[in-house]
C-alpha cells in the first residue's frame, strides 16, 4: 500500500488488540488491522490511557502523535509512519493508530551506521521545529530494511521551550540549503487556511500552531542548529 492506502486502511480497518507495551508511561497496544483481504499491525494509544500531566492538557498526547506526522509529511521527509486519530470503533475509545514498524529493537541513536547518520540533521531540524520534550535513543528506529523512523511524538509542540534530545551532532552547524527550503515551504502551509493549518486546527491549539510558526522562523533566520540551552536540561531520562 502508499502512504495514502495506509492512512485510509488506519482509519477503516477492524481493529483487533493483540498485546500490551508494558515500558511506557501511557497505555500502548499492539492491535492487528483488518481491511478487505489486508492485515497488518499498528500501535494504538488511547486518549483515555494517558497518565496525567502538569504542563501538557491531558488527553491531547494522542492528538500530537498525529500532529507530529503531518508535519513530517509535509516537510517531504517521511520520518514517523503514517498516523491517524481514530475515533469510530477503537477498541478503548479514540486515540492514535500508527503503522508499526517491524525493525531491530537492539538498534538506535546509539548505534547508527553511517548511512542512517546522514538523517541526522532532518531528525535534528523536525525535533526543534515540534519542540519534542521526548526524544530518547529508542524513539529513532531503525526497519528491517536499514530505513530510519521516528516515533513517540506526545509530548510535542509546547508553546514554552521544551526541547530534550540525544540528538545534538549538528549543533551550531549551517542548517543545509535543501532543508531550508523544506521549512520555509512548511512555514508557508503553517498560514491560517492552508491545508496543514486546517488539519492541525482540531489536534493542536491555535497557540502551539503559531508556536511552530515562531520555531521554524527563528530557524530560518539564524540559519544554523541551535546550541544545547545551559539553563535548563537538554537531554531526555532515561536516555534510551
Amino acid at each position: 500500500m502508499d502512504q495514502n492506502e495506509t492512512l485510509s486502511a488506519l482509519q477503516r480497518a477492524t481493529l483487533h488488540l493483540e498485546g500490551q507495551f508494558i515500558y511506557g508511561s501511557n497505555y500502548t497496544f499492539m492491535v492487528l488491522c483488518q481491511s478487505g483481504e489486508a492485515a497488518f499491525k499498528a500501535v494504538y494509544k488511547p486518549s483515555h490511557g494517558e497518565r496525567p500531566l502538569w504542563d501538557f492538557p491531558t488527553g491531547t498526547l494522542s492528538q500530537r502523535e498525529v500532529a507530529a506526522y503531518l508535519i513530517s509529511k509535509a516537510l517531504g521527509w517521511d520520518l514517523v509512519p503514517p498516523t491517524v486519530f481514530r475515533v469510530d470503533d477503537a477498541p478503548l475509545g479514540p486515540g492514535s493508530l500508527q503503522l508499526f514498524i517491524d525493525h531491530d529493537p537492539e538498534k538506535h541513536y546509539f548505534n547508527l551506521d553511517r548511512r542512517q547518520k546522514i538523517h541526522l540533521p532532518k531528525v535534528m531540524l523536525f525535533d526543534h521545529l515540534i519542540n519534542n520534550a521526548d526524544r530518547k535513543a529508542g524513539h529513532i528506529l531503525i526497519s528491517l530494511e536499514g530505513r530510519l523512523f521516528l516515533i513517540d511524538h506526545g509530548l510535542s509542540f509546547h508553546v514554552e521551550d521544551k526541547l530534550r534530545t540525544v540528538v545534538w551532532d549538528h549543533a551550531g552547524k549551517p542548517i543545509p540549503p535543501a532543508l531550508c527550503q523544506d521549512l520555509a515551504r512548511v512555514l508557508l502551509e503553517l498560514t491560517s487556511g492552508a491545508d496543514l493549518h486546517a488539519d492541525l486546527e482540531s489536534l493542536l491549539q491555535p497557540e502551539e500552531i503559531a508556536a511552530i510558526q515562531r520555531r521554524g522562523q527563528a530557524l530560518l533566520d539564524g540559519g544554523k542548529f541551535p546550541l544545547p540551552p545551559e539553563d535548563r536540561r537538554a537531554y531526555p531520562w532515561p536516555l534510551v
